[in-house]
């Protein structure tokens, strides 16, 4: 009876990265494994790649402080600066208009 071994560590990093066939100096061909590359953080109104937030493998970014990961300001690392504008202007104007009808409980809600 025969123990067949499988390779399962290879499989797994085979599923995950790109094969590259590179010849050695000695003439095999061997494979190199490419990293897989991280698209940017974007802004989820206008799709814009957000600037502060910066992107790498889950081992790079888990070691970073949470001041370093997405920008220090209300919906930061989640809307570019020209979308978080428009929202609060959005909100603000909603309230202006709630307080010049009157309407208390409406301002409560917003």
């Amino acid at each position: 009876m025969r123990i067949i071994e499988l390779n399962v560590r290879g499989t797994r990093r085979r599923l995950k990265k790109k094969r590259v066939a590179v010849r050695t100096p000695g003439g095999r061909v061997v494979y190199h494994y490419k990293p897989k590359r991280h698209s940017p953080a974007r802004c989820a109104i206008c799709k814009k790649p957000l600037n502060a937030t910066p992107t790498g493998p889950k081992s790079f970014m888990k070691k970073l402080p949470k001041s370093k990961k997405r920008p220090n300001r209300p919906y930061g690392g989640n809307l570019c600066p020209t979308c978080f504008r428009r929202v609060i202007l959005k909100k603000a104007l909603k309230e202006g208009e709630a307080l010049l009808e009157g309407d208390v409980s409406d301002v409560e809600s917003v």
